[in-house]
């Protein structure tokens, strides 16, 4: 049931059988996990047991607290950039806000505070700028809190070695997405064919379109999640058209 359950189901299977997860159940997760037969089963193991523990460990520490809501979550993740009369500027003033900034959505993804409800209230909050249209700077920090998480969530699972093989391809990707925003024309310039690299646009197409096929499958249909990553993806994917096509000297 928890390997089948989406975050929400999750939390709430936890909740309900709070006094199953002792020593017993975690040596029987590790006895699974050791006999996983490829290395996404294996994974998918150990990203259940690392969300299991974050829900139980949110549980246990939080069990005489309110546990915050999505609008005190994303507040908390944007604090390290909004100054004391709560303006925003973007890019930040503060050069270390950003790398504060980060900091805090991977404690917070940590401990399961990253779910749909979140990502639901960035993602309405970011259309509401959008639609207004005079809060470019809030735009651009809200889009970079699901840039950041994107990256966060995609980096946990690695498809960079096939056995002893490392696959160049992948590799490549993982680079990118594990990258700022800021950095990709830089990285797809020095990896790419064109460029001075060893992969070619096509290569790079291909892997990038099996990541949203693997992401698509191992994600809720119709989530924020889903959407949040395949975008993300996507917005690799179409920075690396418009380097080809400048190479190629195409507007």
């Amino acid at each position: 049931m928890l390997r089948e359950a989406n975050p929400h189901e999750l939390q709430k299977l936890v909740v309900e059988n709070i006094l199953a997860f002792n020593p017993s159940f975690w040596i029987r997760l590790a006895a699974r996990t050791d006999t996983c037969k490829s290395e996404d089963d294996k994974k998918d193991y150990e990203e259940l047991a690392l969300s299991v523990m974050s829900t139980v460990d949110r549980l246990v520490h939080k069990t005489n607290e309110k546990i915050e809501s999505a609008t005190d979550v994303l507040k908390g993740v944007l604090k390290p950039v909004v100054d004391d009369v709560e303006e925003i500027s973007w890019p930040p003033r503060d050069p270390q806000a950003l790398t504060l900034m980060e900091k805090e959505i991977s404690q917070r993804e940590q401990e399961g505070q990253l779910d749909e409800g979140f990502l639901a209230e960035v993602s309405a909050q970011l259309r509401q700028a959008k639609e207004d249209g005079d809060k470019p700077g809030l735009e651009a920090m809200l889009q970079k809190v699901l840039q950041l998480y994107a990256s966060k969530v995609l980096s946990k699972r690695s498809y960079a070695k096939k056995g002893e093989e490392v696959l160049k391809d992948e590799q490549f990707l993982e680079t990118i997405i594990q990258a700022p925003e800021e950095e990709w024309n830089n990285i797809l310039i020095k990896g790419l064919t064109l460029g001075s690299g060893e992969i070619s646009p096509e290569e790079l197409s291909a892997v990038v379109k099996k990541r949203i096929e693997r992401t698509l499958i191992r994600t809720e249909g119709g989530s924020y999640q889903q959407r949040i990553l395949t975008e993300y993806l996507k917005g690799i994917e179409s920075r690396a058209e418009e380097i080809v096509r400048v190479f190629q000297g195409k507007p």
